[in-house]
C-alpha cells in the first residue's frame, strides 16, 4: 500500500518522484504515458504505472492504496484530469494537493499568444506573414476565409467525415491545403506536418491534454512556430516544488541532509570564477552571501537570500529543509581572510570548500610583480599595521575595505620617512571599471578610493627586523631626562618575551627609549607609553 500518491508527467512530478525515491518515501506514481513512465527513476519506492484513469478509477485507487496525501503535478493544460483528482479525493476524504510552476511564464509556453476567440485570432493572423496550421475544426472554418490569401495560406485539418469535408471544399479549401485525418495526433505527427507545410503558425483550441493540446505545444515549440491558442489559461492555485518538499518534511518527519558549497567567487566578474563554481551556482537550490555576490552569481528565477552571518545562515538552511543544494558565496578565495572558516564552523555537516581567484594573485598578474615572495596582508574590517609591514619588506599587498584607506596609508608612510615607497593601487578588479594606479606613496595622500581596493607597496630601501634587541643609545634624541642604558633595555626586553601582538602599558616611560623597543617587537600590537613630566617627552 502506498499512502502517497504522486500524479506526474510533468518535469515538476518528475522532480518530485525523485525527492520521494532519494528519501526512501513509498508511492504511487501515475503518468499517461510509457514515455512518461521511462522519464521516472527505477526503485524499489515507486510503483509506476501509466494507464490512464477516469475519476471513478481514481477513486478505486485511492482506497485499494489507503492514500492520505495526493499531489497532483499534472501539466496546467491536463484541466479535467487535475478536475477528476480533485474530486476523486472529495469523494475520498483525502488530502490534496496541487503542484505548480514556479515560473508561470515557463519557456514552454513563452512562444504562445491567446485569443478569446477564432475572430479575435483571424485579426491577428492577418499581420503576420506565412503559412497556418489550423486545428480547431470544421464548424469553424468559414472563419478563416476572412484572411487574405487564406486559399494558400491555411493549411486546414479536420475530421475525415463526407459532410465537413464537402462543407470546407465550398469554401475554397482544397487540394493540399485541406487535411482530413483521425487523432489522436502524436508529437512526432505534429512536428512533421509543420515542417512539411512550412508553416511558422498553428492555431488550436484550449482543449486539455485529452485534445493533444501538449503535443502541440511541443511541436510548435521544436518547430520554432508561434501557438494561437483560442481561450486563456486557467489560474490556478497550489504550491511550488519548494513549497512541496518542505511540506513533505514536515508531514512525513524526514531528515534534512543539504548539500552546502562555501564557493570562492574570484574578484566578482564571472570570467575570474572557476568551472566547478560556476557549475555549483548553475545547480544550486539556494545562493546565499553578501548582496555583491549573490547579484554577480545568481541566474534569472534562482531562489537568493542576502546574508553573511554565519548563525543567521545556519538558521535560515535549516528553516528550509526543502534546498537540497545550498552555495555560499566568498569573494575571492576561501582560504584568503575569508569568512569560509567560521562559516564551516558553524555549518558543519557536508560543507564542501570551493576554492576561487584570490585578489593578490589576480592583481600581481594584472601589474606584473610576482606574489611568492610577497607579505600578505589584510586592513579590511580591522586593523593591521601596514605601515610596519612596509618597513620591514620589500613587497607588501593587502587588501583595504574603506574610501581612504589608500590615503590614510600614503599619509602614515609619508610622515615616517617613507614617502618614495610605490605604492600600486587596484579598485573593482575584474569589473568594467577596474582602475589600476601607482607611484609614490606622498602622491596618493589626498587619493579617495573605491571600498573595493587593493594596494601593494614596493619599499626598496626596507629594513627587516633585527632578530635580537638593542638599538643603540646614538639612535634617540633626548633632553636632559636620563634614558635606560641599551644593555639595561635589551636584558628588560629579552626577560618580556614579547610576541608580535602584544599589548604593552610603559608607566614612567621617560625618554620612551624601552616603548620604541617595545614597538618595534610588538608591531602589531600595540605599546602605551604614559609619562607625567613634559621635559620628558
Amino acid at each position: 500500500m502506498c499512502r502517497i500518491i504522486l500524479f506526474a508527467g510533468t518535469t515538476e512530478g518528475r522532480e518530485i518522484a525523485e525527492f520521494l525515491d532519494k528519501k526512501q518515501v513509498p508511492a504511487r506514481v501515475c503518468v499517461a504515458t510509457e514515455y512518461g513512465e521511462e522519464l521516472l527513476p527505477k526503485s524499489p519506492f515507486l510503483q509506476v504505472s501509466h494507464e490512464r484513469l477516469d475519476e471513478p478509477q481514481m477513486e478505486q485507487l485511492f482506497k485499494e492504496q489507503g492514500a492520505r496525501l495526493i499531489l497532483d503535478a499534472t501539466h496546467p493544460y491536463a484541466a479535467q484530469v487535475t478536475e477528476n483528482i480533485k474530486t476523486a479525493c472529495e469523494k475520498c476524504g483525502v488530502s490534496y494537493v496541487r503542484i505548480l510552476r514556479e515560473n508561470e511564464g515557463s519557456e514552454e509556453l513563452s512562444h504562445c499568444v491567446y485569443t478569446d476567440t477564432v475572430e479575435e485570432a483571424v485579426e491577428f493572423l492577418e499581420k503576420t506573414q506565412g503559412n497556418i496550421l489550423v486545428t480547431t475544426g470544421s464548424k469553424e472554418a468559414a472563419k478563416y476565409t476572412a484572411l487574405s490569401g487564406y486559399q494558400k495560406r491555411v493549411f486546414l485539418r479536420i475530421l475525415s467525415v463526407p459532410q465537413a469535408v464537402e462543407q470546407c471544399a465550398r469554401l475554397g479549401f482544397e487540394g493540399r491545403n485541406l487535411i482530413c485525418m483521425q487523432g489522436p495526433f502524436s508529437l512526432e505527427l505534429n512536428t512533421a506536418m509543420l515542417r512539411q507545410y512550412d508553416c511558422r503558425y498553428l492555431v488550436t483550441k484550449m482543449s486539455g491534454n485529452t485534445g493533444g493540446f501538449l503535443e502541440k505545444i511541443r511541436a510548435a515549440k521544436d518547430c520554432g512556430c508561434t501557438l494561437v491558442v483560442i481561450g486563456r489559461p486557467v489560474k490556478e492555485e497550489g504550491i511550488s516544488v519548494k513549497e512541496t518538499k518542505r511540506l513533505l518534511y514536515k508531514k512525513l518527519s524526514l531528515q534534512a541532509d543539504p548539500e552546502i558549497f562555501l564557493v570562492g567567487i574570484g574578484m566578482g566578474d564571472r570570467r575570474s570564477r572557476t568551472l566547478e563554481a560556476d557549475r555549483v551556482l548553475d545547480e544550486a537550490d539556494l545562493i546565499i552571501g553578501a548582496r555583491r555576490m549573490v547579484e554577480a552569481c545568481a541566474k534569472k528565477g534562482q531562489d537568493t537570500w542576502v546574508e553573511y552571518d554565519s548563525q543567521k545562515i545556519l538558521a535560515y538552511i535549516q528553516a528550509h529543509p526543502e534546498y537540497e543544494k545550498v552555495a555560499v558565496v566568498l569573494s575571492g578565495d576561501t582560504g584568503f581572510y575569508s569568512g569560509a572558516k567560521k562559516l564551516a564552523d558553524a555549518l558543519g555537516g557536508r560543507v564542501r570548500l570551493l576554492c576561487g581567484i584570490a585578489s593578490p594573485v589576480y592583481f600581481m598578474s594584472r601589474i606584473g610583480l610576482s606574489w611568492d615572495d610577497a607579505v600578505l596582508a589584510s586592513a579590511h574590517g580591522k586593523i593591521a599595521n601596514l605601515t610596519a609591514l612596509i618597513r620591514q619588506n620589500r613587497k607588501v599587498f593587502a587588501i583595504l575595505g574603506t574610501r581612504d584607506g589608500v590615503s590614510g596609508l600614503a599619509k602614515k608612510l609619508t610622515a615616517y620617512g617613507m614617502g618614495e615607497v610605490t605604492l600600486y593601487v587596484g579598485e573593482n578588479l575584474s569589473y568594467p571599471e577596474e582602475k589600476i594606479s601607482s607611484g609614490p606613496a606622498r602622491d596618493f595622500t589626498d587619493y579617495e578610493a573605491s571600498l573595493l581596493s587593493v594596494v601593494c607597496a614596493v619599499n626598496e630601501k626596507a629594513q627587516p627586523l633585527l632578530s635580537t634587541h638593542g638599538l643603540s643609545d646614538e639612535a634617540f634624541l633626548r633632553d636632559k631626562v636620563p634614558m635606560t642604558k641599551e644593555e639595561v633595555r635589551t636584558v628588560s626586553l629579552s626577560k618580556l618575551r614579547l610576541q608580535t601582538d602584544s599589548v604593552c602599558w610603559d608607566v614612567g616611560a621617560g625618554t620612551g627609549s624601552v616603548s620604541v623597543e617595545m614597538a618595534l617587537r610588538a608591531w602589531d600590537g600595540r605599546v602605551y607609553a604614559v609619562e607625567k613630566k613634559e621635559a620628558a617627552v
